[in-house]
């Protein structure tokens, strides 16, 4: 007779008993290359059609291409929180810089927060900056990427959070020295060049829209300058000169400077 124990409860359970160990390791990568296949390439079927019904109601109420106002404050109120969102990790980061020395001796692992917070902050933006892209909404990523200029930027900004939050913690784990101390300079650099040149398509529709845009580029503008100020001053703090110390201390203060700036973004 055979053991209770051994006896298949589920479908799913003889499923696993039947692959194996081999092919129960191979599920979870199965889906997660299922996942991504589907968030890449394939749209849902109901964008087309719900593209068109909106596109009938839109042209019935208003102009041709001007959105329904519902869509328009959704769009804000998204726009506006991510901003939030990030100045938050930001004034977060500078605050955990400016009191390391006083933190890590009594909690070392706190060392590790501030490149945490651009990890979280990389994450976020890749993942929900733009919900008209899978799994939030109906579009590809590389479709509704590569077809629209300000995804591909929210796309460029998360990476550089992801590769300097990365750099960040093996320099606490490592010990990282020479030129690894200037990833974060020239990466904050290109954010801010970036900047300059963001296209914020949310705020060209609707009444207003032009003052609206110029509202945000001014405050794009802002968020370039502060991103200026912090590199300078993160470069400086890396050169031995009898001023370094006040340029350790500056470039967290500039860094919690943009965080509350972009706390206060507005459309």
């Amino acid at each position: 007779m055979s053991n209770p124990s051994q006896l298949v409860s589920t479908p799913t359970e003889a499923l696993f008993r039947l692959g194996g160990p081999k092919a129960n390791r191979m599920m979870p990568l199965a889906g997660i290359l299922v996942l991504t296949f589907f968030a890449l390439f394939v749209e849902l079927p109901t964008w087309s059609q719900d593209q068109h019904a909106d596109h009938e109601h839109t042209g019935m109420s208003m102009a041709a291409d001007e959105p329904a106002q519902d869509a328009l404050l959704s769009w804000k109120r998204e726009s506006e929180g991510n901003h939030h969102l990030i100045g938050f990790f930001l004034v977060l980061s500078g605050l955990f810089i400016l009191a390391q020395d006083v933190l890590e001796k009594k909690i070392s692992a706190l060392a590790y927060a501030w490149p945490t917070c651009f990890l979280l902050s990389g994450v976020f933006v890749l993942v929900y900056s733009d919900t008209e892209l899978w799994p939030f909404g109906p579009k590809p990523w590389i479709q509704g990427t590569i077809t629209n200029p300000e995804v591909i930027q929210h796309k460029i900004f998360a990476v550089l959070l992801l590769i300097v939050g990365l750099i960040e913690v093996e320099r606490v784990r490592r010990g990282l020295k020479g030129v690894w101390v200037w990833v974060f300079p020239v990466l904050a650099l290109t954010g801010s060049v970036l900047l300059l040149c963001h296209s914020h398509h949310s705020g060209m529709r609707g009444p207003n829209h032009i003052a609206i845009m110029a509202r945000i580029q001014a405050e794009h503008l802002s968020y370039a300058v502060a991103g200026f100020g912090i590199v300078s001053a993160k470069g400086l703090a890396e050169v031995s000169t009898k001023w370094q110390i006040v340029f350790a201390k500056l470039w967290p203060t500039l860094m919690v400077v943009l965080g509350v700036l972009l706390m206060c973004y507005a459309e």
